[in-house]
C-alpha cells in the first residue's frame, strides 16, 4: 500500500517535470523556427497544463480502464472549479472581464451540459458508451474553441511568452526527456492507482475523482493560486475555465478515439455538481455591481466540494 503511494506520487512528478520540458524544448524549437508568441502560448504552453490528464487518460483508455479516464475528467473538473477557484478567490477576490463572464464561463457550462448528454446517449438508452464519433464531434467543436480563443487573444492586448532559446542538442534532449517523463509518470499514476483501489477495497471511480484528478490538477493549482497572489484575476479563472473546457473537448475525445469508454451512470451525480457549480459561478459572478467572485462565494464552493468529497471515499472505505 506505502508503496503503491510513493510510486503514485512519483508519478505525479514525473508528470510534471516532463511536462515543463517538453514545454521548454517544444516553445525553444518553435520560436527558433519563427513561430509566434502568441501561437506558442495559445498550443504548447496551454497544452503543458493539461498533458497530465491527457498521458494518463490515454494510457487508461488504452488499458480500458473507464473509469479511470472519466472520473480524471470529471473529477479533475469539480477539483478546478471548486478546490482551485475556491482557493485562488479566498486569497483575493477574483474581478473578471465581460467577455470571461459572458463567453468563456458559459462555453463551460454548456460543454458540461454536452458532456451529460453524451454520456447518457440523450437518456434514450442504458449501458451508454463514449463512441469514436462521439470524440470526432467534441474534437471539432475543441477546434472552434480554439479559433475562438485565437480571434480573442488577437483583439486583446496580452503579454509576450517568455521563451528561452536553447542549442539543438538541449531542445531535442528537453523534448526526449520530457515525452519520456510524461509516458513513465502516466504509467506509474494509471498502475499505482489501480493497485490503491484493490488494496483498499474501493472502486476505481473513488481513486481517479480524488487522487489521480487532484494530482493531475498541480499545474492547474500552481498557476491559479500564484495568479492570485500576484492579483492577477484573469490568469487566475482563465486557466480554470481554460482547462476544464479543454477537458472535455480534447483530452475526452482523444481517449474516446483511442478507444470507446463504457460509461458508469454513477458518475452522472458528479456531473451534475460540475453543471450545477458552473451555474452558481455565473450567477456569482452577474450579481453585484462588479463581476466579482468574493471571498465567502468561493469558501462556499471550497467547502461544499470538501464536504461532498470526505462524504464520497467515507462510503466506500
Amino acid at each position: 500500500m506505502i508503496i503503491s503511494f510513493i510510486l503514485v506520487i512519483a508519478g505525479f512528478v514525473s508528470l510534471i517535470f516532463g511536462a515543463n520540458w517538453l514545454v521548454n524544448g517544444a516553445s525553444s524549437l518553435a520560436k527558433k523556427y519563427n513561430v509566434s508568441d502568441l501561437a506558442i502560448g495559445l498550443t504548447i504552453v496551454a497544452f503543458g497544463t493539461s498533458a497530465p490528464e491527457l498521458v494518463v487518460n490515454l494510457i487508461a483508455s488504452a488499458q480500458n480502464h473507464s473509469d479511470i479516464v472519466l472520473g480524471n475528467i470529471i473529477g479533475s473538473n469539480n477539483f478546478n472549479l471548486f478546490i482551485i477557484l475556491g482557493l485562488a478567490a479566498m486569497i483575493s477576490p477574483i474581478v473578471v472581464k465581460s467577455s470571461t463572464a459572458w463567453k468563456e464561463i458559459p462555453l463551460s457550462l454548456a460543454a458540461a451540459l454536452l458532456l451529460v448528454l453524451l454520456a447518457n446517449d440523450f437518456f434514450l438508452r442504458q449501458n451508454t458508451y463514449f463512441s469514436r464519433t462521439d470524440g470526432l464531434i467534441l474534437l471539432v467543436l475543441f477546434a472552434f474553441f480554439l479559433y475562438y480563443v485565437f480571434r480573442q487573444m488577437r483583439n486583446e492586448e496580452i503579454d509576450e511568452t517568455i521563451v528561452v532559446t536553447h542549442s539543438s542538442l538541449k531542445i531535442w534532449t528537453l523534448i526526449l526527456f520530457g515525452l519520456a517523463g510524461l509516458v513513465v509518470g502516466g504509467q506509474l499514476v494509471v498502475s499505482s492507482s489501480i493497485n490503491i483501489a484493490s488494496e483498499l477495497g474501493v472502486s476505481e471511480k473513488i481513486i481517479a475523482l480524488t487522487i489521480v484528478a487532484a494530482g493531475t490538477s498541480l499545474p492547474e493549482l500552481v498557476t491559479s493560486v500564484v495568479a492570485a497572489l500576484k492579483k492577477n484575476s484573469d490568469i487566475a479563472i482563465g486557466n480554470v475555465v481554460g482547462s476544464n473546457i479543454f477537458n472535455i473537448l480534447l483530452i475526452l475525445s482523444l481517449s474516446s478515439i483511442v478507444n470507446p469508454i463504457a460509461y458508469n451512470d454513477k458518475f452522472n451525480t458528479d456531473i451534475f455538481i460540475l453543471i450545477g457549480g458552473t451555474a452558481v459561478l455565473i450567477l456569482f459572478m452577474i450579481t453585484g455591481k462588479r463581476k466579482k467572485l468574493d471571498r465567502w462565494e468561493a469558501a462556499l464552493l471550497f467547502v461544499f466540494y470538501l464536504a461532498y468529497t470526505i462524504y464520497l471515499v467515507s462510503r466506500e472505505v
